[in-house]
């Protein structure tokens, strides 16, 4: 064993459950930081609107075109595009302009996110 490994050892046998705990979680923390950089990060697969595209369609296109996104992330910014476009009659061509920029922003944030890694 190496020296690195017994001084952890040590150092966690001195620890109470709660912190043993903490530490068990930040290590897997760290172990999917470097399975994320391994992975590299797809190009999205654009999907051409259909005629008389809905903003459901436009969400539902979107979301095959960009599936390495994780669309719970951007359900307020979504959402809140749907109900202004429903409840108050907002242009739907301005609201899937807006919806294609929020998911192209995601896309990017996330592959800077990758490069920092």
């Amino acid at each position: 064993m190496k020296s690195q490994e017994k001084q952890l050892i040590n150092l966690f046998r001195e620890l109470d459950e709660a912190k043993r705990g903490s530490v068990l979680d930040f290590a897997r923390f760290l172990r999917e930081q470097v399975k994320e950089q391994d992975v590299a990060l797809p190009e999205p697969q654009w999907v051409a609107p259909k005629p008389g595209e809905t903003v459901v369609g436009a969400i539902k296109r979107l979301s095959a075109s960009y599936p390495m996104l994780d669309k719970a992330k951007m359900l307020d910014e979504t959402s809140t595009l749907v109900t202004q476009h429903v409840m108050q009659g907002r242009n739907k061509l301005e609201v899937i302009a807006e919806l294609e920029q929020v998911f192209a922003l995601h896309y990017e944030r996330l592959k800077t996110l990758g490069k920092q890694k």
